[in-house]
């Protein structure tokens, strides 16, 4: 039958299909044992009426038929806990089946990610991301070092600070030319020879002026 239609049945359909099986045997269980409680209950009041009467052959012989079934009722007892142990069995295969699926499925997602992540190629991504970045960083510093060199700020300033003096030394010269024309002693109102006198503020700008007309 498990083949029936080209149909298997699975692990867990059995087990829902022994389920219910259980759960029909256990209910036709209980409905002999009420049926055998209420014959009890029949033969118990026949009893007592043919004490009442008397009569020793007829409640002696009703007396062994209520031993009988007293007996069958407790192997409805029996026979039902048998059922009910098989039932919570049957229950614990199955969550033992669904706890294997989950672990079976859980392999075969760690075997998939496994073979997608592949450790060893991760690795070696890895790896060569970290030498990349290095190699990365070793050429920022070496670009960053070059920049600095071409657009080194105290070079700029010496540069300027060059041209500057150039343009002082000329002014200087000029100047010193001029002082060179003129006397090489004057006296001052007490009489005593003067050295060359140190360029006005309006003779500097004076010859900036001139060096601009240029």
């Amino acid at each position: 039958m498990d083949f029936l239609f080209g149909k298997k049945v699975t692990p867990k359909e059995q087990q829902r299909e022994n389920d219910r099986a259980l759960r029909k045997v256990g209910r036709d269980i209980e409905r002999d044992r009420q049926q055998l409680e209420r014959e009890e209950k029949k033969i118990e009041m026949e009893i007592k009426k043919l004490v009442k009467e008397g009569n020793k052959e007829g409640y002696t012989i009703l007396a062994k038929q209520l031993v009988q079934l007293r007996k069958q009722k407790n192997r409805t007892f029996a026979a039902g806990s048998k059922v009910q142990n098989i039932g919570v069995k049957n229950k614990a295969m199955g969550a033992n089946m669904k706890l294997a699926e989950a672990m079976s499925t859980t392999a075969k997602t760690m075997q998939n990610m496994n073979d997608i992540m592949k450790p060893e190629k991760m690795a070696a991504d890895m790896s060569n991301f970290s030498k990349a970045a290095m190699k990365m960083d070793m050429t920022e510093e070496m670009i960053n070092d070059t920049l600095d060199d071409i657009l080194d700020e105290d070079g700029l300033e010496e540069e300027s600070d060059h041209v500057v003096q150039q343009v002082l030394d000329e002014i200087g010269i000029e100047i010193s030319g001029k002082v060179s024309e003129a006397p090489s002693a004057i006296k001052d109102r007490i009489g005593a020879p003067s050295k060359s006198r140190v360029p006005t503020d309006e003779e500097i700008e004076a010859q900036l002026a001139k060096l601009r007309a240029l």
